[in-house]
């Protein structure tokens, strides 16, 4: 019966036997690094676990009821070397794996900027990271390119051996953005910029997916990381360049709206500024961002004198020429603001009392915005 067990068996070990452990066999030095880490905490802990589990089944065995030769000892209760090795082992392997920690936490931190390529390719003196800006959508992945003016869905490309400096949010639940073979994940949340650095060692095309449920659609969320030579990465720049489509503020509203396996798209050319808009959840005409909210918080709020002075900077930023598809009837941008006053501050517009944090109350100016 054992020898057909073991045929039955063959076919399931050759099927793991073609397992690819990207986690444990990645293609980029910062996944390297953890996958190290992983194998080394594992090793430790096995220190204990491997003989726990052999001295259980020894002493099974060796005590069993039919044992009439094994020692018998009722009022034994007490053994200072037992103690020890039962206390000091598992001490020492809490120490290393501490000062493991401790170390792989700072230098694999994400907000790091990389120290070399990788373990025998320092980081080359001069060397510019490639920025991407990185927006989860439900339910698909939006990236843009700043450096070159382009973007796509659900598709990403780098350079084999060049640093690559993330920039991360959400359009509104959170995610975590996660491509195995790179590097470990990191959290996309909305009205929030996370960071993360990595470099891909070796060209191919390598799978990248939310590792967070985010909702109906979360197991399509999913995205291609291709890591290419310079000349094949100079070429899909290309590619993307040569598209027809345009990443601006609608079309980034339209894709905002939930769908499901939306296939790779490319974009020739992006608003510049939409990445910021993204994070500070004001891409909609009209709506104002975070950080001029806080802007006026740090004015003194929206209470009856910074209300006052909310309507007095509005009617000094209607006089002056508001960008295309701005909502000329809301509060103007603080930077706005302080520029359309400043020339009417002295003639047009009476003081106005209103306290700044941190600051005696006094006429607004502003200086104080």
């Amino acid at each position: 019966m054992s020898r057909y067990r073991a045929i039955a068996l063959l076919p399931v070990m050759a099927a793991l036997s073609g397992c690819n452990l990207v986690v444990l066999n990645p293609s980029g030095d910062v996944a390297s690094q953890q996958g190290d880490l992983v194998v080394i905490s594992t090793l430790l802990m096995l220190l204990i676990i491997v003989p726990v589990m052999a001295l259980t089944v020894l002493f099974a065995w060796r005590y069993r009821q039919s044992n009439n030769t094994a020692r018998y000892e009722p009022d034994w209760d007490h053994s200072t070397q037992l103690e020890l090795v039962i206390w000091a082992a598992p001490l020492l392997i809490i120490i290393c794996l501490g000062a493991i920690t401790w170390v792989t936490t700072h230098k694999l931190d994400p907000y790091r900027p990389l120290d070399r390529i990788a373990a025998d390719k320092p980081m080359p003196a001069g060397a510019a990271p490639l920025d991407v800006q990185v927006v989860a959508l439900d339910w698909k992945w939006l990236f843009l390119y700043p450096e070159y003016g382009i973007a796509s869905v659900n598709e990403m490309a780098a350079p084999v051996d060049r640093p690559i400096r993330f920039s991360i949010t959400a359009s509104s639940v959170m995610n975590s953005f996660y491509v195995p073979a790179l590097a470990g994940q990191i959290y996309a949340m909305p009205g929030m910029e996370t960071k993360l650095h990595a470099v891909i060692n070796e060209p191919g095309s390598f799978k990248g997916f939310s590792a967070n449920y985010s909702g109906a659609g979360f197991s399509h969320m999913r995205f291609t990381f291709l890591g290419l030579s310079d000349g094949d990465f100079g070429a899909w720049v290309n590619k993307v360049k040569a598209a027809s489509d345009t990443m601006d503020r609608s079309r980034y509203l339209a894709l905002e709206k939930p769908s499901e396996a939306v296939p790779v798209q490319y974009f020739g050319s992006t608003d510049p500024k939409l990445f910021k808009a993204a994070v500070e959840r004001c891409v909609a005409p009209g709506s104002m961002c975070m950080g001029d909210m806080h802007a006026i918080d740090r004015a003194g709020g929206l209470n009856a004198g910074g209300l006052a002075a909310a309507e007095a900077l509005l009617r000094a930023s209607a006089l002056t020429d508001r960008p295309a598809g701005s909502d000329a009837t809301g509060l103007c941008t603080v930077a706005e603001a302080v520029d359309a006053a400043a020339p009417l501050a002295a003639t047009t517009l009476a003081p106005i009392s209103v306290r700044k944090a941190g600051t005696p109350a006094g006429a607004l100016r502003p200086a104080d915005l």
